[in-house]
């Protein structure tokens, strides 16, 4: 592949709803630039953006994949991000490389939640965009029910750049709003044509939106506009892109995936209309001087990249996927990581198409590469020279919520599995491996259910390593409410030397939650000697790991060691050890002892509509609903309190019950006595196991 000065490169994401079209929109500009010579498709598993064997086996994308694309003399990295909720993270580094966006609509399906998301998503980073309508070729299409509705949610700014020709429910051309000209398909030509009669009327109507568009671009432009002249088509173009840029004209086009129609006007338009690096800003901080560094895509400054995502490949091994952020990268430079305070010889560069890596001999400012085999580096991190310092931010991604216990299907496999999930977890940042020690669990965490279930395939698939997911344990704790005092002799006569160790305590509820136990010893007069305190204690330690209740952990006891009696010869650590072993459990289960869960504080944001539904559903989940605010986008913000118990398959049942336009997040908050009824069962549960004599899961 060529090189490509930052002039000449255009950075696109594709985003939409799941099934949108975005990957088959990737797939015919791939064909119609020359990439491929015949045009794969998502149900065949052959396009070029959906390698992974995970994608090819669910027919949808589940990572996010770029095709640099050689079109009239300029470079389009078109960036194909997933469409379903699960894979946020993915979009979400994806957004954080592009410098325009590409939103798809499905032509039949019309606007759902993920255009919403998505046109959230470019607010957010402030990316100017496209709508492109896709499946167009299909009965019941409609391009000018599809600019309502985003007119209606969006304003004025949505712009139709193209309209329909529709013969006998068949889409045989477009009418070029800017152009006012009609085109034809025939075969792969463009010829002209009559614009339709039923079109002409929505052509004026799209016409004069542009040309009040265009006459805001300046006050010369607005004077001519209100004296009845009009705008050449070069005035019109300029002016459309500097509307563009700023976001406040979104253009609308259209067309059709599979027949390849509607895609070439779409590559012009995004060279035309789109910006290039040039046009954008980015910014760093020099670690030396400690001042903004603003690398603004700029070739002749230092050096500088930001790493956005990591490929870990078992078949095509890992890569680092950058965006030059200003400077001109070249083949063997050394570069320096700044986060991880490590050099490295890049070696060669590549260019990332879909899986296929293609060298090339450098990379300006603003283009996106791949790296090979940089040992230490992450997602994240920024590259620059050791003399120019410079540290970029990292994108903002998804925390995941969803978790799920794992154990492996095979006990040799432990340390296999811990390493494929790191080498998941590079390129995945919203997946997160947590050892719950205290629950004797790992615990996986994703962004939803499916999430996980890809994780666990892919283990299977790739890495040969077969784990289960199953329902976490809630880290129940367990304490006392009232005071109890016991006493326990252990004594042990086998022939020779015996064990003998006899302690009275007292068990009483401890001011501070937070730690297991409090020691302390009043023994008067020797009867216990000192020396066997600390096997006393040692005792306690053992003893708070697993409640003599129902197994979970001991808080919040206080333990006073008063009295007791000891042998001479056989009294030991161990007897003494076993003998506080004993008192505690006597001790803590006359104590009165409770079951504590732990409380999250919850906020839910959805809609207005679902506000109902989502506090009954909290009620039923024993949440208590503490407020609710309103927030952007009319939307609420409900404030909860909930067991952690009342969130497993949250994330599944608020999605269905809002159409996925709901969003939660909690933290931890505290630890409360749990009711009776999660009491008892959790005791049963417990003494189900000691029947089975299966404590040692």
């Amino acid at each position: 592949m060529k090189v490509y000065t930052t002039d000449k490169i255009r950075n696109v994401v594709l985003l939409g709803h799941g099934g949108s079209g975005k990957t088959s929109l990737a797939e015919s500009m791939a064909y119609l630039s020359g990439i491929t010579s015949r045009m794969g498709k998502v149900t065949d598993g052959n396009t070029v953006s959906d390698y992974g064997k995970e994608e090819q086996k669910r027919q949808f994308s589940i990572s996010t994949s770029v095709i640099p694309i050689e079109w009239e003399g300029y470079k389009i990295n078109v960036i194909d991000a997933p469409g379903y909720f699960d894979f946020v993270g993915e979009v979400e580094e994806a957004v954080s490389a592009a410098g325009a966006a590409i939103i798809v609509v499905n032509g039949k399906a019309g606007i759902e939640v993920g255009t919403q998301k998505a046109w959230e998503l470019c607010e957010k980073y402030k990316l100017p965009r496209f709508i492109y309508v896709s499946n167009m070729d299909v009965d019941n299409a409609s391009f000018r029910q599809v600019v309502e509705d985003m007119t209606e949610l969006y304003g004025k700014k949505m712009a139709p750049f193209h309209l329909p020709i529709r013969e006998s429910e068949k889409f045989v051309g477009y009418v070029n709003v800017i152009a006012e000209t009609g085109n034809r398909w025939q075969g792969k030509e463009v010829v002209p044509c009559e614009i339709p009669e039923y079109n002409k009327a929505n052509l004026q109507i799209c016409r004069d939106t542009l040309m009040e568009a265009v006459a805001e671009t300046s006050e010369d432009f607005m004077e001519r506009y209100f004296n009845g002249e009009t705008f050449s088509e070069a005035e019109i173009r300029a002016a459309l892109r500097t509307n563009v840029c700023d976001g406040s004209v979104v253009p609308m086009t259209m067309g059709s995936n599979t027949l390849c129609q509607g895609i070439y006007t779409l590559l012009d338009d995004i060279i035309k209309y789109m910006p290039s690096p040039e046009n954008r800003e980015v910014a760093g901080i020099n670690m030396k001087t400690n001042e903004i560094y603003h690398a603004d895509y700029d070739f002749s400054k230092a050096k500088s990249a930001y790493i956005w995502k990591t490929i870990v490949d078992p078949f095509i091994g890992k890569y680092s996927l950058i965006k030059v952020n200003s400077g001109v990268l070249k083949a063997d430079d050394v570069l320096y990581n700044v986060d991880k305070d490590i050099e490295e010889k890049i070696g060669k560069l590549y260019v990332m198409q879909g899986s296929k890596p293609l060298e090339v001999p450098e990379l300006h400012a603003g283009d996106i590469g791949a790296l090979a085999k940089l040992t230490g580096a992450r997602t994240g991190n920024s590259l620059s020279t050791k003399a120019t310092t410079i540290k970029y931010g990292q994108a903002e991604i998804s925390t995941p919520y969803t978790y799920m216990r794992y154990k492996p299907k095979n006990k040799a496999d432990v340390d296999k599995i811990s390493q494929a999930l790191q080498k998941i977890g590079h390129e995945d940042l919203t997946l997160k491996v947590v050892n719950d020690s205290e629950n004797r669990q790992m615990l996986l965490y994703g962004m939803g259910d499916q999430h996980l279930e890809i994780v666990v395939s892919k283990l299977l698939n790739e890495y040969k390593v077969e784990v289960e997911l199953a329902t976490p344990k809630i880290a129940y704790k367990e304490t006392i409410r009232k005071n109890s005092d016991v006493e326990y002799k252990y004594k042990k006569q086998s022939g020779g030397h015996g064990q003998y160790g006899h302690v009275k305590m007292r068990f009483s509820p401890a001011d501070d939650l937070e730690v297991p136990y409090v020691f302390e010893q009043e023994v008067v007069g020797g009867a216990v000697p000192k020396n066997f305190f600390p096997a006393v204690e040692k005792g306690l330690q053992d003893s708070v790991v697993r409640g003599p209740m129902a197994a979970y952990p001991v808080v919040g006891v206080k333990a006073v060691l008063y009295d007791g009696s000891y042998h001479p010869v056989d009294s030991s650590e161990m007897a003494f050890k076993m003998a506080t072993i004993q008192a505690f459990k006597k001790g803590f289960m006359e104590a009165h002892p409770v079951l504590l869960e732990p409380i999250a504080s919850l906020k839910v944001t959805v809609p207005d509509s679902y506000t109902g539904d989502i506090m009954g559903d909290l009620n039923k989940r024993r949440g208590r609903v503490l407020g609710m605010n309103p927030t952007a986008g009319g939307k609420q913000v409900i404030e909860a309190e909930i067991p952690m118990s009342g969130l497993f398959g949250y994330c599944t049942d608020l999605r269905s019950m809002t159409g996925g336009r709901g969003e939660y997040s909690y933290e931890f908050a505290r630890y409360e006595q749990a009711p009776s009824d999660v009491q008892e069962k959790e005791v049963a549960a417990r003494a189900a196991k000691v029947a089975e004599n299966n404590l040692d899961e």
